[in-house]
């Protein structure tokens, strides 16, 4: 048997076969920064070329230019934004595969139920979850469009969707919806072989969650200081808090065909905090 000379170019075919999403292509909402921004770069590191969506025009521009993408502006509440986006990816490169309907924001729409600010509540659900439909919407034609080689979809709910008390009313209700949505999605385009899942994270120390901590009376919070105090309280992994590289890590296996088989799923990443109570640690624990 012939021995197998290495060349550049066999290395290099080697490096492309083991990336994760190689020449996949990729639409990101709320790409411009926090869970977005690790999304689009460890997708663009693992082979995919990426739509960066998003209002944030500077600092979306500056994160789709490093890792080699498009970006556009895109108001996700307004759906021929969401159709311009996905329309670029297709101008770009053909062909959609994976979409992460991740843009979103928080409130403040009022602490108690009995003084909800409706206002505020109805510009939740235009970006929280019609953005989120507008997501699904023009990626499930563009890939029912792509010669049935199926597709990723993936949208970003929260903790906060199947456990009272992590967040607002009104934010709370539009990730319940998000995760209702993604299921009936999925029975419906898994016939085209496109998988519709969620990523639903708790106490990330997102842009999003940090100002949220500032409205609360914790003005000088960091993203180090909202780790800590997640893992100290909210985790069953001792003294661990969760960063956003590990809700991109969660989107990147949903995007690859590792996860082929899995849809209409919902992937906490939450450290166990909303399926076990980590008080009741020292009933495993030798009595002293």
């Amino acid at each position: 048997m012939e021995p197998q000379h290495v060349t550049d170019q066999n290395i290099e075919t080697q490096k492309s076969s083991t990336k994760r999403l190689a020449d996949k292509v990729a639409v990101i909402t709320g790409g411009a920064r926090g869970i977005g921004a690790a999304a689009a770069k460890l997708f663009a590191e693992n082979g995919a070329h990426v739509v960066i969506a998003d209002v944030l025009d500077e600092l979306g521009t500056t994160v789709a230019k490093s890792i080699g993408g498009h970006y556009i502006h895109c108001d996700v509440s307004k759906e021929d934004d969401v159709e311009s986006a996905i329309n670029l990816a297709l101008s770009w490169k053909g062909h959609l595969d994976i979409m992460l309907s991740n843009a979103g924001i928080g409130g403040p729409e009022g602490r108690s139920i009995t003084t909800l600010e409706m206002d505020r509540v109805r510009h939740l659900f235009s970006i929280n979850l019609y953005g989120t439909i507008h997501g699904i919407k023009h990626a499930a034609r563009a890939m029912i469009k792509g010669n049935n080689k199926g597709g990723s979809i993936i949208c970003t709910s929260s903790a906060a969707s199947i456990m009272g008390g992590l967040a607002l009313h009104g934010y709370t209700m539009t990730k319940a919806a998000i995760d209702g949505l993604v299921r009936s999605a999925a029975c419906e385009l898994g016939e085209h072989l496109i998988r519709v899942n969620c990523i639903s994270p708790h106490g990330v120390p997102s842009e999003m969650l940090l100002s949220a901590c500032r409205r609360f009376g914790h003005d000088d919070i960091t993203p180090q200081g909202v780790k800590e105090m997640i893992g100290s309280r909210a985790s069953l992994l001792k003294g661990k808090g969760a960063t956003i590289e590990d809700v991109a890590h969660a989107a990147l296996f949903l995007a690859s065909d590792e996860s082929g088989f899995i849809t209409a799923h919902n992937l906490l990443i939450d450290g166990g905090h909303t399926s076990a109570d980590s008080r009741m640690s020292y009933m495993y624990q030798d009595p002293k």
